[in-house]
């Protein structure tokens, strides 16, 4: 079978085409033919190097952490062939290989059903950037979130960006704002039903936020930009108010006035899947499956890129930044 797989740490070129061998289900697995397959900026810092796992002991490695795909072989009475499933498990792509080929072998825990009215490629845009989970729990979990309160989410093309506006208006947001570095994609977010976008070749992200919030400020911010946005962030935070950091697309880095923690007596909180709980996550995923199933969420496809493509469709989720999801297509 077909397969990207990355046999060192490097450049996007390390995404390979190779040729390997169809798994075998063994007791407990379900044999899955992927279909359409999600890319994540977590899968470029995986195969970069620049990850906890960067070491020659996890190499060779099949990347990918999301896809959708169609039941073969099942041991699992739960799932039957000719199934629809969701594919996503921990480690997938960086300490296990993931879902960047034609058949995966996953445990039963690792799949989920796909709803009859949602089409292959959307439902894999939906697992893609994991933007959904990552805000519902957010801002659940995290922030304890109220109806009535005021969210921002940085960056509208992204998975974070888009996707937890999305859930904090279904949550019950006053407002959920997200930000554009482009009139284009801001126009572009407009058009596409994202009404408080801050254009920021035009306002700075402190005006746009205290001008669409006269001048309160937000209760929540889910960053998954930090670098330097986060002190103008922090700086348009509200009173009492919570930052959550689940990511760095512009940079680890963040140089940030002190005082607008002191004075605005703020949280500050780090995101990250493992330090949730079971039972959290599944109540978080069952949630968002219903939400999705009635067309309440909106998965955003980009571009769609061949498997055998792979390298430029990392470079082009990384480099371009689209309005959207980049999703590769492994079988018709």
């Amino acid at each position: 079978m077909k397969a990207i797989q990355y046999q060192a740490f490097g450049g996007y070129e390390e995404n390979r085409l190779v040729d390997i061998a169809v798994p075998a289900a063994v007791e407990g697995q379900i044999l899955v033919e992927m279909r359409t397959v999600g890319i994540n900026p977590l899968d470029n810092t995986f195969r970069s190097g620049d990850f906890y796992a960067a070491i020659a002991d996890n190499l060779p490695r099949i990347g990918g952490q999301t896809g959708v795909g169609l039941v073969r072989e099942s041991t699992d009475p739960s799932f039957s062939p000719g199934d629809r499933v969701f594919v996503a498990g921990r480690g997938y792509g960086v300490v296990t290989d993931g879902t960047w080929r034609e058949f995966i072998a996953a445990p039963a825990s690792d799949l989920t059903h796909v709803p009859n009215n949602i089409d292959d490629d959307r439902a894999a845009a939906y697992l893609a950037g994991a933007g959904y989970l990552t805000g519902y729990v957010a801002l659940t979990a995290l922030a304890q979130f109220k109806p009535g309160q005021s969210v921002l989410a940085p960056g509208i093309g992204g998975a974070v960006g888009m996707e937890s506006v999305q859930v904090a208006r279904r949550l019950g947001a006053s407002l959920a704002i997200s930000t554009a570095s482009t009139t284009a994609k801001a126009e572009q977010a407009r058009a596409a039903g994202y009404e408080h976008v801050i254009d920021l070749s035009r306002e700075s992200l402190k005006d746009g936020v205290l001008r669409l919030t006269e001048g309160r400020g937000v209760d929540v911010i889910i960053d998954g930009v930090s670098g330097a946005l986060t002190k103008q962030a922090l700086s348009a935070l509200a009173f009492g108010g919570t930052l959550i950091t689940v990511g760095y697309a512009a940079g680890r880095l963040a140089d940030i006035d002190v005082t607008d923690v002191i004075w605005k007596a703020a949280t500050i909180r780090g995101f990250t899947f493992r330090a949730q709980s079971s039972e959290v996550l599944a109540t978080a995923r069952a949630k968002l499956l219903g939400l999705l199933a009635t067309g309440a969420l909106q998965p955003t496809i980009a571009r769609m890129f061949p498997l055998a493509d792979a390298p430029e469709a990392v470079r082009h989720l990384i480099e371009a930044r689209p309005f959207g999801r980049v999703l590769m297509k492994v079988r018709s």
